[in-house]
């Protein structure tokens, strides 16, 4: 018997084209169709693996096996978080409000400054990865991490922000090898209303 497929592809809230001309329809359609589709169904086929195991008391390897998982559903979970930081062009002059903005000024003296410290960390990820945004309830702190492919270098518990993809994956229909391009298009499509609310979320 199969076990249920609890890790499923969410759908984008806005069209493939949405992004252009910074993320082209191409671009976004193979990353969430194809990409982003086999970290959901390689985690679900890892969990079937592990039940069938179970039910047939046979052994399996298991570091290989929660590597894998982990592979996979950090792929699925930062992906997923990804689109969702993601939105139509808002222009020059896109940038976090209140709160949040505060916050990252408090942290880094200004909001160029801390676009500038991100894109230096997004750009110096060795191979593939990503750059990520968190914030630790403790110090009350947003601070910037780099994840190597998806789950290396982690602040453990730190709730992530956002997330911006860097693995080839990502952008190389659109910007080829030029890494530097593909991160300073990003900042056009930032969905700083979304980033907001997670924020206000991770504070109550």
């Amino acid at each position: 018997m199969e076990i249920e497929k609890f890790y499923k592809l969410p759908a984008l809230t806005y069209s493939y084209d949405a992004l252009e001309p910074y993320m082209s329809k191409e671009q976004l359609t193979i990353h969430h169709d194809k990409h982003h589709a086999a970290y959901a169904n390689g985690v679900n086929a890892v969990l079937e693996k592990i039940e069938r195991s179970r039910r047939e008391s046979s052994e399996i390897d298991m570091k290989a096996t929660l590597k894998e998982m982990s592979f996979h559903l950090g792929g699925h979970k930062l992906h997923s978080l990804f689109w969702g930081n993601l939105a139509p062009a808002k222009g020059k002059n896109n940038e976090p409000k209140k709160e949040l903005l505060a916050v990252i000024n408090n942290e880094f003296g200004s909001f160029n400054r801390f676009k500038e410290e991100f894109s230096k960390t997004a750009l110096s990820v060795e191979g593939s990865g990503w750059a990520a945004l968190s914030f630790c309830r403790c110090t009350k702190r947003p601070l910037i991490m780099q994840i190597e492919k998806h789950s290396y270098n982690v602040y453990p518990n730190f709730r992530i922000i956002m997330v911006l993809d860097v693995w080839e994956h990502a952008y190389y229909l659109d910007y080829k090898n030029d890494r530097a391009k593909y991160i300073d298009a990003f900042w056009n499509i930032v969905n700083w209303d979304k980033i907001a609310e997670r924020f206000e979320k991770m504070i109550k």
